[in-house]
């Protein structure tokens, strides 16, 4: 099945979904983004290859693109990369779910003293979801200042979007070890592994098989960009179908090299069945977040 931009809402209606779910999408401060997309125009050396912004638009525009295509929730997917910035970030992304009833209340952390009193106030103000990027951030998932964010998101059971994977290229505390090491301290922890942990697709598969609060985002896995880099192993398809129930889709909107559909269309080569692509497109998110 391919579909193109304009055949999204058919995609959508074919699956006989009332909306998409799509649980890893950047909306964040102007001048953050712009930052973000400029850290992308320059990644061709990084990863090897250019990454052009395919929906570089103002925000509103942004705001009308995706719900032109059908989504009816998704995030505004917010990261520090130094200390004093994730409050700020938080406070930015808490006006921006006010004023955007269809966008999931997202807010980020880093390790530093005040983490834990500003992840509370993020629930007190009805933060639904969380992004922590240890890739940007370079910081160990298991540092101390840190233990007592985790041991509140575990006991407030609110998910967490984690970018722990060395895709597209690795950080000093990137992969599966540190993640697992932080599971084993708070086992209910809800993980949700940003890019199904690429290219350590197997070790964070791995880990969701061990715990069963861990969840895995589709975003940009399975892709033709993707698959020149790190592609999927094969061999680990069928684990896909045992764990459909735990797998969300993400996009990385709109900071894609391609179009919005080819990330739906990239799903639909996998050979699941149509029941498997609801649950991922939509009921698994709609379960987990009470929609």
């Amino acid at each position: 099945m391919r579909v193109s931009d304009d055949g999204v809402l058919a995609f959508r209606r074919a699956l006989g979904l009332p909306g998409l779910i799509d649980v890893h999408t950047h909306f964040m401060p102007e001048r953050v983004l712009d930052k973000v997309w400029a850290y992308f125009d320059a990644a061709g050396p990084l990863i090897g290859r250019p990454w052009p912004i395919t929906y570089r638009h103002a925000e509103l525009e942004r705001l009308g693109i995706l719900r032109g295509f059908g989504v009816r929730a998704f995030t505004s997917m917010i990261y520090p990369h130094k200390p004093g910035m994730a409050s700020w970030l938080n406070g930015w992304a808490a006006d921006f779910a006010s004023r955007t009833p269809d966008c999931l209340h997202t807010a980020t952390f880093f390790p530093e003293p005040e983490a834990a009193d500003y992840v509370r106030r993020a629930l007190d103000a009805g933060a639904r979801i969380f992004k922590s990027h240890v890739q940007v951030g370079a910081y160990d998932p298991e540092d101390a200042l840190l233990d007592d964010v985790w041991g509140t998101l575990e006991d407030a059971g609110t998910p967490v979007v984690i970018h722990c994977g060395s895709g597209p290229a690795p950080g000093k505390h990137t992969g599966p070890a540190p993640v697992a090491r932080v599971l084993a301290r708070h086992p209910r922890l809800r993980l949700v592994i940003a890019h199904m942990g690429m290219p350590e697709y197997t070790d964070f598969l791995d880990l969701a098989e061990r715990h069963p609060g861990v969840h895995l985002d589709t975003t940009m896995a399975f892709t033709d960009f993707s698959e020149r880099i790190a592609p999927f192993p094969p061999a680990e398809r069928g684990r896909l179908a045992a764990l459909g129930d735990r797998i969300l889709f993400g996009s990385d909107f709109p900071n894609i090299p391609y179009g919005y559909a080819h990330a739906l269309e990239s799903l639909t080569r996998l050979g699941q069945d149509e029941a498997w692509l609801r649950g991922v497109c939509h009921d698994n998110a709609a379960r987990l977040f009470g929609l």
